[in-house]
């Protein structure tokens, strides 16, 4: 029926979508690895943290490049570099020597991130019909989600064949190094995946080939009738533009960045700095901290990934009904509600570093309050985000002004999770009361700063 979602649409937001899966794996596939790094190459806690960190620098050059990459090359083939860099990383970091060489693989698995996190919900934004974008974009942060819930599950099961224990061998490698060194697997199916995904019409028109963009549209419309209206409103929406640059981003004095632009750089900032990343890089050693031993740890670990699939479901399912700022609304509240429940309940934390403890019901409630938070950010803030960064942009400058936002994120992600390490140990409960701070502080920015985009097309976002 015209106008419906076309089968062949969602195979194909599904196939760009498991760059997000990998960017979700290789993100958080670290955290069952980082106490076996640490036993391995008798690092610090300060190089433990830069170690773990090591793929954000990476992934915001992976960003700030993306967006200059698909303009000139294409959102495929961009995607097909992101999974040969996959797959390196995860080589490489199966078999590094030292905590040198381990850092620059992570570095190279950054990249990569930063290339997925820019190139699917741009790609996914520009096929999709405007009716079924925010449930198709949904599918970037829904394979985010997978992606981290597979690396606790592999990290848990690897950790099993261990003897419960990331440091012991396996098959002659440590167990950790088997972690890092999975991830190869998807990456070779992401890379197949990209060789049988159409090019995203704006780019075909934008490079000339106007009869294989009609040929897309067609596919993933499914609403012949109006071809040549569609056709026609992305040739108006492209008029005079050739290639965007970095100057498109400034405004008419050329001095500052466009409000919108300014506005996706701090959309992308409080997502990370509400803290999320520190539950997926860092739980295990979190609970750790807290008298629970590695192996229950990392279980925990899995509860909280699964929780994570449970609320990016929810919001797939709502963000095309009630829209993107009622949900982050939604979210902001929960976050700083559960965030500060689980600083008053660290405020309990004693015995020593070698052997922490916490009573009972106050670990309990801070278990609790901690996969709630989880579920208040998939709901909200893991999906919106980026089906906003993909949507929200005028058409000229969407690649490059989401490769920024994105860039901002990682930045942003980076400076979370290289602090955590030396922040929990000066306070557990003073790191979530800053995590708590930023979300209250997101709930303004959101409801005077951020515009409804549901129902509308790309061609309208001016």
């Amino acid at each position: 029926m015209p106008g419906d979602i076309a089968p062949h649409v969602i195979f194909v937001a599904a196939a760009a979508a498991l760059g997000g899966f990998l960017f979700g794996y290789d993100s958080a596939v670290i955290n069952g690895a980082v106490t076996g790094i640490r036993d391995d190459f008798g690092v610090s806690t300060g190089t433990t943290g830069f170690i773990v960190a090591a793929a954000l620098p990476g992934a915001a050059v992976g960003a700030l490049i993306a967006g200059w990459l698909a303009d000139r090359l294409g959102r495929v083939r961009v995607m097909q570099i992101g999974a040969f860099l996959f797959a390196a990383s995860g080589i490489g970091s199966m078999f590094a020597f030292s905590d040198v060489d381990l850092t620059i693989w992570r570095f190279v698995g950054g990249v990569a991130i930063g290339i997925a996190s820019v190139v699917a919900p741009a790609y996914i934004a520009e096929i999709s019909p405007p009716s079924y974008r925010g449930r198709l974009a949904s599918f970037q942060q829904l394979a985010i989600v997978l992606g981290i819930a597979c690396s606790a599950v592999i990290n848990y099961l690897i950790a099993q064949a261990a003897g419960g224990s990331n440091s012991a061998e396996l098959a002659g490698l440590s167990a950790w190094r088997w972690m890092l060194g999975a991830e190869v697997v998807p990456a070779l199916v992401y890379g197949a995946m990209a060789f049988l995904i159409p090019e995203s019409p704006r780019h075909l028109i934008a490079t000339g080939r106007e009869a294989e963009a009609r040929k897309v549209l067609a596919e993933v419309e499914n609403d012949p009738a109006h071809l040549d209206e569609r056709v026609a409103e992305i040739h108006a929406a492209m008029a005079g533009e050739v290639r965007s640059h970095a100057s498109d981003l400034l405004s008419h004095s050329r001095s500052v960045l466009l409000p919108i632009v300014w506005i996706g750089i701090a959309l992308s900032a409080f997502q990370q700095l509400v803290g999320i990343n520190v539950i997926f890089y860092y739980s295990s050693l979190l609970w750790q901290q807290v008298g629970i031993d590695t192996s229950n740890s990392l279980l925990v670990s899995m509860i909280s990934s699964v929780i994570n699939i449970l609320g990016t479901v929810i919001a797939m399912a709502l963000v095309d009904r009630i829209g993107r700022k009622p949900l982050l609304l939604i979210g902001s509240t929960g976050m700083f509600l559960t965030l500060a429940l689980c600083a008053w309940m660290f405020t309990y934390v004693g015995g020593t570093d070698d052997s922490p403890t916490m009573p009972q019901p106050q670990g309990t409630i801070a278990l609790i309050s901690a996969n709630l938070y989880v579920l208040f950010f998939a709901l909200s803030w893991g999906v919106v985000v980026w089906v906003l960064l993909g949507e929200m942009f005028p058409s000229h400058i969407r690649a490059i002004a989401l490769s920024v936002a994105a860039s901002a994120q990682w930045l942003t992600n980076w400076l979370i999770t290289v602090t955590f390490p030396s922040l929990s140990s000066w306070s557990l409960a003073g790191a979530y009361a800053l995590y708590a701070l930023a979300a209250l502080l997101s709930i303004p920015f959101v409801k005077y700063l951020i515009r409804e985009t549901k129902g509308r097309t790309l061609e309208s976002m001016g």
